[in-house]
């Protein structure tokens, strides 16, 4: 179900089938425009489901943010941006996986890939930055890289209040950093520099799982903890 906040913004997902990924969507209420963020893996996609979402909460959807490029993130990011003819907005250093998300896979996972399947950039891609603000479906967005999950990670700040997170922070725990392409202690930096310094009562958007916020984060997640104490990696 659909929050509505008090300052306005529209915030519901879509879970995908696999690996319970969190399809956000966003918006500012009355600008009649939506964000995605992170369309993953459905039968075997995802897209339909999201806009029929967006359907029933009267949104057009103009954007498309992958916060980093594993597969369950960007599985239905082609059909998506095809069939809605929207931009899709990831860091350049994940930009790659876009095409060849084998490259952060582990072999077992590659296995979970049906043969054939091939995968292509949407046709457009907007390069993140880290600290570039921009405005999206009518909601103002700080993007911080984060790397460490993947060298491409990235989060978003959306109108000072809420935290898209993608696989860097959860409810109680953080992004794994034992898969290919992933750096502890480029994670650690990450929630040290770009995390821990965010006010308490922003709330937590993850990539998997409940929302948060970064004030009970900082008291009871101990890899946070760990990276406050420069001990994570």
């Amino acid at each position: 179900m659909a929050e509505i906040t008090g300052n306005g913004v529209i915030i519901d997902r879509v879970i995908a089938k696999a690996f319970a990924t969190n399809c956000w969507i966003l918006s500012q209420s009355g600008s009649g425009l939506g964000l995605i963020v992170d369309p993953g893996i459905g039968d075997p996609y995802l897209h339909e489901a999201v806009v029929a979402r967006c359907r029933a909460l009267s949104l057009r959807p103009v954007a498309a943010f992958i916060t980093h490029g594993h597969l369950d993130h960007i599985f239905s990011i082609a059909p998506l941006c095809e069939s809605e003819g929207i931009p899709a907005y990831i860091h350049g250093k994940d930009r790659g996986l876009l095409s060849h998300p084998e490259r952060a896979l582990t072999t077992s996972t590659q296995e979970m890939i049906p043969r054939g399947t091939t995968f292509v950039e949407p046709e457009e891609v907007v390069e993140l930055t880290d600290g570039l603000t921009i405005e999206l479906a009518g909601l103002s967005l700080t993007f911080h890289h984060t790397p460490g999950h993947t060298p491409g990670s990235i989060v978003a700040v959306v109108n000072g209040e809420y935290l898209i997170a993608g696989d860097v922070l959860f409810a109680g725990s953080i992004g794994r950093t034992d898969l290919p392409l992933g750096s502890l202690s480029d994670m650690e930096s990450s929630l040290r520099e770009k995390i821990i310094p965010l006010p308490d009562e922003v709330e937590v958007l993850p990539g998997h799982g409940r929302t948060t916020t970064i004030g009970a984060e900082r008291r009871n997640n101990p890899f946070l903890r760990a990276a406050m104490e420069g001990r994570l990696g």
